[in-house]
C-alpha cells in the first residue's frame, strides 16, 4: 500500500470531478495541474504558481510525487532544484486526462 496525501495509508488518491468555478479542485486535479508544469522541468516557486498552489499545497504534493516515481528532484547547482516529471509521471498524466475526458470536464456532476 502507499502513503497517500493525507499521511495515511491508501490505495489511491480519490478521483473527483472537473473543477467548476467556486468549487476546489479534487486531489487529481492538483496532480495533473502539477505534472503539466513539470513536463520540462520547473522549480517549486514555478509549480506553485502556475498550478495555483499554497506553499503548504506544494510541499505536501511533491513529496508525494517524488516518492511515488511521477516526478524527480533534479540538483541544478548549488541551491538551485527543479523537478522533472518522470515516464511513469507523464502516463499518470495521460490516463488523468483520459479519464476526465470520458467523464466529462465541464464540471457538470451527475444528479
Amino acid at each position: 500500500m502507499n502513503v497517500g496525501l493525507n499521511g495515511k495509508q491508501s490505495a489511491g488518491i480519490e478521483v473527483g470531478q472537473r473543477a467548476a468555478v467556486g468549487r476546489r479542485r479534487s486531489n487529481i486535479e492538483i496532480i495533473a495541474d502539477m505534472l503539466r508544469v513539470g513536463e520540462n522541468g520547473a522549480g517549486k516557486t514555478e509549480i506553485m504558481y502556475s498550478a495555483n498552489m499554497s506553499y503548504s499545497q506544494i510541499q505536501k504534493y511533491l513529496d508525494y510525487l517524488v516518492n511515488q516515481g511521477f516526478i524527480n528532484r533534479v540538483d541544478m547547482g548549488h541551491t538551485m532544484v527543479a523537478y522533472q516529471v518522470t515516464p511513469s509521471g507523464f502516463k499518470l498524466l495521460q490516463t488523468i486526462d483520459s479519464l476526465m475526458e470520458m467523464l466529462g470536464s465541464s464540471g457538470d456532476g451527475v444528479d
